[in-house]
């Protein structure tokens, strides 16, 4: 297994749109395994492989706590079948966007329909904090994070502290 660097926004290539996979083989899974070690070391609970360049619809989850056994959900090509009407609020944060976090209303439940790591089709009904995990995941796959929930004033704010930040790396690396 392998890490990866996690894109950082305001990088373009967060908002493309990931391409469905045509099959779930040996490079697919290491693709999966590979994105689990990067989603551990950060740490963090979700992880799309848009987020480490690789613009398939591919993503990772495990909301095991510290201490706990690893619970990993591989998903390949995810779909929302459907979301319940009911909202739940949730702080959320992104390995895209380190150290910014905020509140997001999204569907309490989704039933979302994916490949998994052995290429069986499966149908999962979540909620809770699963719900919004794999839902802000799968937004990752259209290009879309969790700031574009927000206002466009605070949506700018933290897009403008990143790309600030990102400048003061490049410039003390040179």
């Amino acid at each position: 297994m392998a890490l990866h660097s996690v894109i950082i926004a305001p990088d373009k290539r967060l908002k493309a749109t990931s391409k469905p996979v045509d099959s779930v083989d040996a490079g697919i899974r290491r693709l999966m395994d590979d994105m689990l070690e990067t989603m551990y070391a950060a740490p963090g609970i979700g992880l799309a492989a848009i987020q480490v360049g690789v613009p398939l619809r591919v993503i990772v989850a495990d909301l095991s706590r510290e201490g706990e056994p690893t619970e990993p959900l591989r998903l390949v090509n995810p779909e929302v079948l459907w979301r319940s009407p009911e909202l739940v609020t949730y702080e959320e944060g992104c390995l895209s966007l380190p150290e910014h976090y905020a509140e997001v209303e999204r569907p309490a439940r989704a039933r979302i329909r994916y490949t998994d790591h052995d290429g069986r089709m499966i149908e999962l009904e979540a909620d809770g904090l699963l719900a919004t995990c794999l839902q802000h995941e799968i937004d990752h796959l259209t290009g879309v994070l969790f700031v574009d929930h927000l206002s466009a004033l605070r949506r700018g704010i933290i897009l403008r502290k990143l790309a600030k930040a990102r400048k003061a790396t490049i410039k003390a690396s040179v």
